[in-house]
């Protein structure tokens, strides 16, 4: 059981998830859509929920968004991350309730606050995790976003391995210039100070080097004609041209529709 932990929990395993995020997107009922459709359809579940009180609305908004993250095969370690994220979320605010003179009824509000974060969460997980970073570049481009935001975006996806890379090389210099806690302690409280003692030391050498790296990066996009391109509608055109809609998107819509109309129904009805 030890070991299990130890190799979920090491840096390798999480560089490892987030590469295959990021990139190797598994072909699911999401992939198959186009990616401005995916961006629209998020727009509405990321901002109604917050306008919504409902709690047969927010049920039918959560089970949505639960088959479509299986449906997206959405990697364990993201799920589990927003899982403790919304635990943790939840336990500090019923503390700071309970200082303010607060009681056990603040759980129930704070449950239904948690199924509507929960809802907008999965629906962010579901639909980034089933785009790579170049369908999501084009699709901002051909909705008309500005061209250094759809780049930074997309460069901000391809950099990640090269910054955890870094981050990883930064953090295993650190423990061989230091010495590890003899003692595990109490739950490993003394590893798990280590570490983060370790973490917060590597934040600032990561930023140094990645900014010593900039001006490269700088230089070689302009050696490719980074500027010219994107100011140049017709090749935007032509590099997007692979975008377009088909049944899939229009029968995605529609059954997305029709439940929302049931949802609230329900509503009425109950």
């Amino acid at each position: 059981m030890d070991k299990f932990f130890q190799d979920k929990l090491s840096l390798e395993y999480i560089k490892h998830e987030l590469v295959k995020t990021a990139y190797s997107v598994e072909d699911n009922l999401l992939t198959r859509l186009d990616p401005r459709v995916l961006l629209i359809w998020y727009c509405y579940f990321a901002i109604v929920p917050w306008f919504i009180y409902s709690h047969i609305i927010l049920i039918g908004y959560f089970c949505f968004m639960v088959f479509l993250t299986y449906k997206a095969k959405v990697s364990p370690l993201i799920i589990t991350v927003l899982v403790l994220g919304l635990i943790g979320e939840v336990g500090l605010l019923f503390l700071i309730s309970l200082l303010f003179g607060g009681n056990f009824a603040a759980l129930l509000p704070m449950f239904w606050l948690s199924i509507k974060l929960a809802s907008i969460s999965l629906a962010s997980v579901s639909v980034f995790s089933s785009m790579n970073p170049e369908r999501f570049s084009d699709a901002l481009l051909r909705l008309g976003f500005p061209d250094k935001l759809s780049f930074s975006i997309a460069y901000g996806y391809r950099i990640l391995p090269t910054l955890f890379e870094e981050f990883q090389q930064i953090i295993l210099s650190y423990r061989l210039r230091g010495k590890a806690p003899e003692r595990s302690g109490i739950l490993y409280w003394r590893k798990i100070v280590y570490f983060l003692f370790i973490f917060i030391r590597s934040f600032y050498p990561l930023i140094l080097n990645t900014a010593k790296r900039s001006r490269t990066t700088v230089e070689a996009l302009e050696t490719k004609g980074f500027t010219y391109g994107t100011n140049n509608h017709k090749l935007i055109q032509l590099k997007t041209s692979y975008l377009k809609t088909t049944y899939n998107d229009y029968a995605f819509i529609l059954i997305t529709f029709f439940y929302l109309i049931i949802v609230h129904s329900l509503h009425f009805v109950l």
